[in-house]
């Protein structure tokens, strides 16, 4: 019979052993400024109240210049308020004032610090927003910010600040674009994975992201319209359209011929240059893979060059060699046309901007690298709203164009003369 034994591999002795790790984390920094938080609160309303008066409590008005003009009121008592932030939850009391109207009447005086039925601050909102933008769901949110507020927040709190996102989102899907300074447009479909009656489904979303005269990039919309069809692309820009969005001056589209017609229908004549990465992986799409490198090098030195006259060298070049070497890559590249080289057009200083619809793949790396999408996503409506709320939120940001001093002395509603 063989006994078996263990033995702990500690070189402490048992007694230290014994404690649960977390029973000595005791931060007195932490629990000084947590219990100092209610009096800190209070005296901040109640230094607002005592301005607003012209008096502190128990004191009289005073007969000067420096008074308020016209404000006249008195306090009646306190309430209690429960306030759930950073800080955790904690109980203040909150003075009551009655101020006289000029009609003769009175009105209750609030707080501009604490907002009516305030319950939460702002910052513990962003942070349950934030962990549910992370890529989890409203319990796992909850346990995860247990020790943070106290179990002060429940999973129903987590739904009701979510609901609060969802009613900005579809504030923001509505809103007027008429005062939008937009002068180029970047159009391009994304693939996102969401869990559609207990599978992980792909999707589609729409994305349309703006350059104003600035150079700022912002986002206009993101849809999911069921596909990348040229009815689901002109619902996108119908809808644009009405909410006031002018006609843009230059187009960075994928390609994709649902979109080519939607154009075509909304914006005849505006220019438009096909996205070079997208036609860079068309063109090792043709190739064997050992023609790869060898492709993406002839690619990149006529897409890269420096002047017009050099690209429309290299670009005789490349068809030249290609169709004798390998013919599909030859006409892949002759299938996009003029409009790969329509970025030639515009100063040269903002060639690197206008050559590819990378702001939108760079969004979607950064969405993916942010959000679990097969376990948070429940529906395509989700999904989009997400997307929208990383840039909401600040999680991720748009960079400016370098070099758009030529647009910006344009006016918005003329067209630019892109041979200028």
């Amino acid at each position: 019979m063989t006994n078996v034994t263990t033995k702990s591999d500690s070189f402490e002795p048992a007694t230290d052993t014994a404690a649960h790790l977390f029973d000595n984390w005791f931060d007195p920094i932490e629990i000084g400024v947590r219990e100092r938080v209610r009096e800190f609160i209070e005296a901040l309303i109640r230094g607002e109240l005592d301005a607003v008066l012209a008096r502190p409590r128990y004191g009289r008005a005073k007969n000067d210049d420096a008074c308020p003009a016209g404000i006249v009121g008195h306090r009646h008592g306190s309430r209690t308020r429960s306030l759930t932030g950073s800080f955790g939850k904690t109980e203040i009391t909150v003075p009551r004032a009655r101020l006289q109207t000029s009609e003769g009447g009175t009105t209750e005086w609030h707080s501009k610090a604490l907002r009516t039925y305030q319950r939460r601050t702002l910052t513990a909102d962003a942070l349950i927003a934030g962990a549910y933008l992370g890529g989890t769901n409203t319990r796992r949110v909850r346990r995860a910010l247990a020790a943070l507020f106290r179990g002060a927040v429940s999973k129903d709190i987590v739904s009701r600040v979510w609901r609060k996102i969802k009613s900005d989102w579809d504030f923001w899907s509505a809103r007027s674009l008429a005062a939008e300074p937009i002068v180029r447009f970047i159009l391009d479909g994304t693939v996102v994975r969401v869990r559609l009656d207990r599978k992980a489904t792909s999707i589609s979303l729409l994305v349309v992201i703006g350059v104003r005269e600035d150079g700022q990039k912002v986002l206009l919309a993101v849809k999911n319209m069921g596909g990348e069809s040229a009815e689901a692309w002109r619902s996108v820009l119908d809808d644009l359209i009405e909410r006031g969005l002018r006609r843009p001056a230059f187009l960075i589209v994928d390609g994709a011929p649902g979109l080519e017609r939607a154009i075509a229908a909304v914006w005849d004549g505006v220019s438009v240059q096909r996205c070079t990465v997208h036609k860079h992986r068309n063109l090792l799409a043709h190739a064997p893979e050992r023609l790869h490198e060898e492709i993406g090098a002839d690619y990149t030195d006529m897409i890269y060059a420096a002047t017009p006259e050099d690209i429309a060298t290299r670009r005789k070049a490349f068809v030249r060699k290609w169709r004798l070497k390998h013919r599909p890559v030859a006409d892949s590249l002759e299938e996009a046309g003029d409009r790969l080289f329509t970025f030639t057009q515009l100063p040269p200083s903002q060639w690197r901007s206008a050559r590819t619809t990378n702001a939108i793949e760079r969004l979607h790396e950064e969405f993916k690298r942010r959000i679990k999408t097969q376990t948070v996503l429940p529906s395509a409506e989700t999904a989009a709203m997400l997307f929208w709320a990383l840039l909401a939120s600040g999680q991720i940001n748009m960079r400016k164009v370098d070099g758009w001093q030529t647009l910006a002395t344009k006016p918005i509603d003329q067209p630019i003369d892109l041979a200028a």
